[in-house]
Order: C-alpha cells, then structure tokens, then sequence
C-alpha cells in the first residue's frame, strides 16, 4: 500500500488509473500534462480539449465518443443516439430497485409532526408516492465541514453528485402533484442540482438569498450569495400565496432607500411583492439565536418560502434535519410535517420544548405583507416622511370603512 496521499479519485482519474499522488505524477509524465491540470479535469469533472484530450485518447486508446460515456459526460448529441438506439441499451440494462427499510417509530412527535432519526433515503422510502405537498431540503455542502452525526462532508465530486441525484429522485417520487420542491444550497453545487431537476420537475426560480459577511475567495468575484432552487411538479403550482414584504428605509432615519418618484401613491399598502433576489434574509451568528455550533437556517427564510408554497394542513418535508428550523416554522404556521436527521436531534427536541422561536416566528409574521413596520412608521413619522396616507389604495379602504 503506497503512503503517498489518496485524494479525490472521479472518472477521470479512475480511467486513468489514478489513485494516489505517485500515480499522478507517473501517468502525468506519460501524458505529458502538469500534475495541475490533470487534477483540475479530474476534480472539476470537465471535459479535456486540443492536446490533453489527445493525450488521453492516445494514452487509453478511447475515442472521443468512448471517453465521454465513460466519463458519465452525457451530451445532446448522445442522448439523441440513446433515444434512436434504446435497444442498446435496454437489453443489458438491468435496474436496481432500492427495498424498502422497516422504519421505525419516530425518534419525536407532535400533534402536527414526526421526526426519525437515520438516512433520509431510507425513510422516503416508506413514504408512498405523491405523499407531501412541499419539500424543503438544505443538504450538506461537501466542504469539509464537522458535523455531530460523524458524516464525511468531503466526498469525492462525482460521489456527491451522485447522491445528490440519490435523494433528489426520492424527493421527486414523494412529492405531489403541483408540490413545489426547494433546494438550499452554494451556486456551485445548486448548478449540478438543477442540471438533476431540470429532467423531472418545473422551473420556477433561481432565488439569490443575500448573506453579508461571507468570506472572499481570492481570484474571485465576493461570495455575497446562497442559491435555493424553486421547483414544481407539473405544469402549475397547486399552492401559491403571494408574499409581500415592506419596503427597504433607513435604519437611521427612516427613508426609502429607493425612489419610487410619482409612483409612490400607487405602491400597496400590503407591502412589496417579494423579487428573486432576498436582501433581507440574515443569517444566524449571534449566539443568542443559535440552537446548535453548526450553521443554522434563518427562520424567516422558512417562514417565507412555507407560507408561499403551501397551506394550513398541507404536508412539509424535510429531509435534512438540522437543528429543526423547518419543523419548528411548520408547526407555527399549522402544517403537518415529517422529518429525518441522520445526527443527533437533541437541539430539536430541545428548541420544541423550549418554545424559543415563539416570539421571533410572531415577529416575523407581524412584520410580513406590510408597506411599513410599526418601528418603521415611527421613525418616518418623527422625521417628517410621507406614510400610508399617501397611498390611493389605502384611502379607498379607509372610505370604504368609514
């Protein structure tokens, strides 16, 4: 067994024979491409070009068509053969169908919810087909990161992306008819996530959610975004409650921070329609708010996206527990939900028992499908701007009422 040091072994370097930094070296020498370079095809999973894809084809012996199948690099221009040719395929083709687990009772419950402890695969595979209505997932990020369940979150690319697809395919099974299905996740990771759902589900929206305060990568544009993906089954969503949220003043004094010139008189007094790009969604540092050392979702972000995508009643699924944002958000707004954690899920338990999202979550809904909050019409008031009086929609109600 060689000492050298095993990293990240996709296609590429599987092809090639590659499993540690000795090996590298060797057939990047008979290739005659940099360490570098070979590793950045392999970890990248990009297809080579011009003299490297020559190398390698000389060096495999492949053709260009061979080696992108074996590469998993699916293109147009495959798929139209595939299509033309299943029998091909079809004749050695054998699928392998997944048994389902005997799961057990539920670790927790709630009049509105039930949470297993275990791999979120095997317990979507005890729920029957079109069950939820909703399903929000925020899975790990293979970056490297600990987590109390003792799970690797530094696989290899190519096995992430294929569990990836693991879950998703079970997610997309569950799910019902006009369900919507949102994925949490870096834009990196969420470009391979989407490329998986565009072939099953409907695009809605590519939602930027703005997070200050991430750190710079150098050579690169500032991070200052996490994408969630926002997909429905059919045509249609079943459910969509238009949010509204209040416009964007000054913390000091209270001014809009956008001109709306002439236009003001005609804004809605139940708030501004919510855009695809979320600026007001701050993430969870302060101590004070955190229920557990890893990072924790934003309840307004599940308070949104919940009330948007579902109603009273309605099915929730999360299959990556965390430390419960999505359940303790669902059980406010009166859905039912289901929910597994592969760690452990004592900082679930104990935020339900504690009930200590009760007057955040409260906040947040008073603060929702509003022009104005109450803290910012006080301070507007006190430095002389203009408020819901100016508004045509809002005389209209007040003489209606009157």
């Amino acid at each position: 067994m060689s000492s050298a040091k095993v990293f990240h072994i996709n296609n590429l370097f599987k092809i090639l024979g590659i499993h540690d930094t000795n090996e590298l070296t060797y057939v990047s020498r008979k290739l005659r491409i940099s360490n570098k370079e070979l590793q950045y095809y392999n970890d990248k999973m990009i297809f080579p070009t011009g003299k490297v894809l020559y190398s390698i084809l000389k060096y495999t012996g492949y053709t260009e068509f061979e080696l992108k199948v074996r590469l998993g690099i699916i293109d147009n221009k495959i798929i139209e053969w595939i299509a033309e040719n299943p029998e091909f395929i079809l004749k050695n083709y054998k699928e392998r169908k997944e048994i389902n687990s005997n799961l057990t009772k539920p670790i927790f419950e709630t009049s509105k919810g039930r949470l297993y402890m275990g791999d979120c695969l095997d317990v979507m595979r005890c729920i029957p087909d079109g069950h939820v209505n909703m399903i929000f997932a925020d899975p790990p990020f293979n970056l490297n990161k600990k987590y109390e369940s003792g799970i690797d979150d530094y696989i290899s690319e190519q096995e992430y992306i294929n569990w990836t697809e693991k879950w998703i395919l079970e997610c997309i099974r569950i799910l019902a008819p006009g369900g919507s299905m949102f994925v949490y996740n870096i834009p990196y990771w969420n470009t391979y996530t989407s490329s998986i759902l565009n072939k099953y589900l409907n695009f809605r929206h590519w939602i930027a959610i703005s997070m200050k305060g991430l750190i710079s990568v150098r050579n690169k544009l500032h991070p200052e975004h996490y994408s969630l993906l926002y997909y429905i089954k059919g045509d249609k969503p079943l459910v969509f409650n238009k949010q509204r949220i209040p416009m964007a003043t000054c913390r000091h004094c209270g001014g809009e921070l956008r001109d709306y010139g002439g236009k003001k008189k005609d804004l809605d007094p139940t708030g501004l329609s919510v855009p695809d790009i979320f600026t007001d969604i701050n993430p969870v540092r302060h101590e004070k708010y955190k229920n557990r050392q890893a990072n924790e979702l934003p309840v307004k972000l599940l308070y949104r996206i919940i009330s948007m995508a579902s109603n009273e009643g309605d099915i929730i699924f999360d299959p990556f527990g965390g430390s419960g944002t999505t359940y303790i958000v669902a059980e406010y707004l009166n859905r039912m939900w289901i929910g597994s954690e592969i760690g452990s899920v004592d900082d679930i338990i104990t935020r339900f028992n504690n009930k200590s999202d009760e007057e955040l979550l409260k906040i947040i809904e008073k603060d929702s499908n509003v022009l104005f909050t109450e803290k910012q019409i006080k301070i507007r008031k006190k430095n002389g701007f203009w408020g819901y009086e100016k508004l045509t929609k809002y005389k209209r109600e007040v003489c209606k009422e009157n």
